[in-house]
């Protein structure tokens, strides 16, 4: 069984570059302190890879 993740938008996307917010925006997020549910895999972790100073990443 794969783990999940949960992603949590910690800081506002006002002012970074396109890639980032299309990042946010496929996985689901879209305003601060929105969270999402992601199954762990390389692609979905790539993508918070681009998002980490602006998300929080847990394990459940």
């Amino acid at each position: 069984m794969a783990n999940n993740l949960k992603v949590t938008l910690v800081k506002s996307l006002i002012g970074t570059r396109p890639e980032v917010r299309k990042n946010a925006k496929a996985l689901g997020l879209g305003k601060v302190n929105s969270s999402v549910v992601k199954e762990d895999t390389p692609i979905v972790r790539g993508m918070i890879n681009k998002l980490q100073t602006y998300v929080k990443v847990e394990e459940i």
